[in-house]
């Protein structure tokens, strides 16, 4: 690969920097029609994919997002009004008041979320939520086809099949679902390509800085993709020089000027945003996910969303949003075969090693097949405490082996349709073949939206602020991960109260070890368990002490319960802890308990 990108940084070398500029603008329009098809093709997939939400845009919720599409959609209205108001958007006390939120920690995605909040403002969070789900899938789609049909294959159609896999593949559909930085990974392929022209030592300041640019752009994305990708672009780096090992090390040599560059600019502008995640207000060592490898048959199964899947179908991932694998056989088959007859090209060797090493290390510690742990530990369990690696979830290793298997793709595939001009009419009748077997079952379906339920009309017509002067606004029981509505309710009344609890990552405990939701205090514990048993415990003289030392610390002017599972037994809870009864105001009980705080 180094070699390709070598000779594209060689042409018209005596020309004049203004001359080959122009010749390179004129190149470009009008485009090429296989550009314009590719791009068109992704743009209407991903509006398929999205259709439902597309639809239903403000009034639809993506039914295995959870409570992720709610929290996004937070990030995205806190980073717009803190540029109307001024503040820093690295940090928000806005919810898990009043220890607040730091940002930067929870990858609210800064690389959009600051340039679209014209958008947030003008049409609310859930069209800037869908919007960067649409640009995520065709962009990614359409920029690793630019980097295939530039730098690696001659043909669009090759380049193509390559990029639809980058951009559709099951990971990035289930990742649709609520997890955006998941989704938005169009800037790695130039990260990548901006490395490789490293190697040539042609231009390293230019290209340092083309890099460093790039880094910072996505470290504001999504850190945990970067990771990934950086990861298997370094294996394939490994397997890639074991094949020219004298060309791979003078090209080492040459990148040094170039890396340092490209180090100096990226930390010039993440510097201070890294400096506030891992040691500002709100930061946390590294959060622990447990074992959450992928089984075997999540590599061999059919995704969800797939026109070869169903309800049930992944039903050995953590949850909808997390199927990371899901190739399908077909799929995993043609990879195997590719590796083979391409064998002989080292770009095709290093894409084969790269799926095999990436996708071993998404197996997580111990090897599972079907639900059941063989006891066999996996290289995984090596490297799995290393900072950084320590908050992955293995699973998504998985994703690290889509650059490479649409390598293979694309190198197949203009292999392929090379034979038909050479008169073996065979090949290029089985290879389409096997491509559609293995790439039609996989085909996204839209993705399912439910209507959002509509918020209690004691907000929803301003009723609260008879009750909330300067101090926060508790539900009960607490916004918590499992239920984070009372985020959407705040979003639409502009943010005019801090709520305590909430949907974020923060620290808990002594070692300030990540945690989903707030570090919990003792009397949200006591109202979680009362909705989860529907009894009312037991409360002594010490229990109401507690509940009012933290409505203090949460600076509560008022408790609101809305309808939701076993309020009876919660009415009853928090009028015991409070020793008032509850008061009916619209649809909601409440307890004005701003006099006892």
């Amino acid at each position: 690969m180094t070699e390709i990108l070598a000779d594209a940084e060689t042409t018209t070398p005596n020309a004049s920097a203004t001359s080959t500029a122009i010749r390179r603008l004129r190149s470009r329009f009008p485009p090429h029609p296989g550009d314009v098809a590719a791009v068109a093709f992704y743009v209407g997939l991903a509006g398929f994919v999205l259709s439902n939400q597309w639809k239903h845009l403000g009034t639809g919720y993506l039914v295995n997002s959870g409570q992720d599409q709610t929290m996004w959609e937070w990030f995205f209205a806190v980073a717009a009004r803190s540029l109307v108001h001024l503040e820093n958007p690295l940090f928000s006390d806005l919810q898990n008041y009043p220890l607040g939120v730091n940002l930067m920690s929870n990858t609210a995605m800064f690389g959009v979320s600051i340039p679209l909040a014209p958008v947030t403002l003008l049409f609310g969070p859930g069209v800037t939520f869908t919007f960067v789900l649409a640009l995520g899938l065709s962009g990614t789609a359409a920029a690793w086809y630019w980097v295939f049909s530039r730098h690696v294959v001659s043909s669009r159609f090759a380049a193509a099949v390559g990029g639809g896999l980058c951009g559709f593949a099951p990971a990035l559909i289930s990742h649709a679902n609520g997890h955006p930085n998941f989704v938005a990974l169009f800037l790695l392929p130039f990260i990548a390509l901006t490395v490789v022209r490293l190697g040539t030592g042609a231009r390293p300041v230019r290209d340092g800085i083309t890099a460093g640019l790039l880094i910072a752009y996505q470290i504001f994305l999504g850190e945990e993709p970067l990771l990934i990708y950086a990861l298997a672009f370094a294996v394939f780096g490994v397997a890639f020089a074991a094949s020219r090992p004298r060309a791979a090390v003078a090209a080492a040599k040459r990148s040094i000027k170039g890396f340092a560059v490209a180090g100096v600019v990226a930390l010039a502008i993440t510097a201070f945003p890294l400096w506030w995640q891992f040691f500002g207000p709100g930061s946390y060592k590294a959060i622990e996910h447990g074992s959450v490898g992928n089984d075997v048959k999540e590599i061999t199964s059919f995704p969800t969303s797939s026109l070869a899947g169903k309800p049930g179908s992944a039903e050995f991932s953590i949850n909808a949003t997390e199927e990371n694998a899901y190739f399908g056989w077909p799929l995993l088959i043609l990879l195997g075969l590719s590796a083979v007859w391409l064998w002989r090209i080292p770009l095709a060797r290093a894409a084969a090693v790269t799926v095999a090493v990436m996708g071993v290390l998404s197996l997580g510690t111990s090897l599972t097949i079907g639900g059941r742990d063989t006891g066999i530990s996996l290289p995984w369990k090596l490297i799995s405490h290393l900072p950084l690696l320590e908050s992955v979830l293995e699973s998504r290793f998985a994703m690290g082996c889509l650059p490479a298997a649409a390598l293979l793709l694309a190198l197949g595939t203009e292999r392929a349709l090379n034979s038909a001009g050479e008169g073996r009419r065979t090949t290029i009748a089985v290879w389409m073949g096997w491509l559609v077997v293995a790439l039609v079952p996989l085909a996204p379906t839209p993705l399912p939206v439910v209507p959002r339920t509509s918020p209690p009309a004691f907000f929803a017509d301003g009723a609260w602020r008879e009750y909330v002067t300067d101090g926060s606004v508790v539900t009960v029981p607490l916004p918590s991960p499992e239920n984070a509505r009372m985020l959407r309710w705040q979003i639409e009344q502009d943010f005019a109260f801090p709520i305590a609890g909430g949907y974020f990552i923060g620290p808990a405990g002594s070692e300030e070890r990540g945690k989903y939701g707030p570090d919990d205090r003792p009397t949200a514990l006591l109202l979680a368990s009362a909705q989860r048993s529907g009894e009312v415990p037991d409360i002594d003289d010490a229990t109401k002490a507690q509940a009012f030392a933290d409505l203090r610390f949460w600076k509560a002017d008022i408790l609101v319960l809305p309808h939701t599972h076993n309020d009876q037994a919660l009415r009853e809870t928090v009028g015991r802890l409070i020793g008032s009864p509850a008061r009916a105001v619209d649809d909601v009980w409440i307890w004005d308990v701003r006099a006892l705080t």
